[in-house]
């Protein structure tokens, strides 16, 4: 379905903890067909300090199309999203989308595995909740600085997903730890395949599993865009793509070759 350009309505912008915000706005039905793993292209507005131009691309933590919304969790780090932190009940935000393509479940699949980090987080919820919504057993693994950074749990919990919890403050986080704890539950029940979003050290350890055991596997990457649409090939990255038996470098854009591919053609 083509991308539809709206102007959304503001229900709420609030704080989660110190870094993130979680945005709620109300759209028209056609972007609420949104899949998990896709995004929307946000126009943030300008201040007298700040003047984003370009929009910003975020990924979609939930869409309901029985109330009309669509929510957001962002990090304000920088010119955009210090604007958009700023919005308040009631005021308009243009948003494009759905943009790009999402994850892909199989039907075949039993067991799936995500591992995610901050803001990665917020991609991955959406994908849990529709592997469930397919009784699909999911285990989650939630990283983060410390226990008061960890986000989402809740929507995990509430999909009865085993859900591990790892923190940098107790070195737990480990990526070496991390890897121990996949392939632990791995002997417990095998996972069909695994996804991630939010970190390149993450992902490059399941890029090795899902090589190293035959797994099936997909990264939500986050990449710099200007208009999400892949005309202006901003967002170009190599990827390896393997045909048969003959490997190639080739470059795709993220906007909309993604932002979701392949696991195993990955490059850190």
């Amino acid at each position: 379905m083509a991308a539809i350009d709206s102007l959304s309505i503001i229900i709420s912008n609030e704080w989660v903890n110190d870094e993130y915000k979680h945005l709620i706005v109300k759209v028209n039905t056609p972007a609420l067909t949104v899949e998990p793993g896709q995004f929307f292209n946000l126009l943030c507005p300008q201040s007298e300090a700040d003047k984003p131009f370009f929009r910003r691309p975020m990924s979609t933590y939930f869409a309901d199309p029985v109330s009309g919304t669509i929510e957001f969790l962002y990090k304000v780090v920088g010119s955009g999203t210090r604007t958009l932190a700023k919005l308040q009940t009631g005021d308009t935000l243009p948003i494009l989308g759905p943009l790009g393509k999402g994850f892909t479940i199989k039907d075949h699949y039993q067991h799936i595995l995500v591992v995610g980090r901050g803001v990665g987080l917020a991609t991955l919820a959406p994908l849990a909740e529709a592997a469930v919504a397919k009784k699909i057993k999911v285990t989650a693994i939630l990283s983060a600085r410390d226990q008061n950074s960890l986000m989402s749990q809740h929507r995990f919990h509430n999909i009865h997903a085993n859900v591990i919890e790892v923190i940098d403050s107790n070195h737990s986080s480990k990526i070496e730890n991390v890897e121990k704890l996949i392939i632990k539950q791995h002997k417990i029940m095998p996972f069909d395949a695994v996804y991630t979003c939010g970190s390149t050290r993450i992902t490059t350890l399941l890029r090795r599993i899902a090589m190293e055991f035959n797994l099936d596997g997909q990264v939500a990457l986050e990449q710099h865009m200007a208009c999400g649409l892949g005309m202006c090939y901003c967002c170009v990255k190599p990827f390896n793509v393997t045909t048969g038996t003959q490997t190639e470098l080739r470059n795709k854009r993220v906007c909309v070759d993604g932002p979701v591919f392949d696991i195993k053609e990955f490059i850190a």
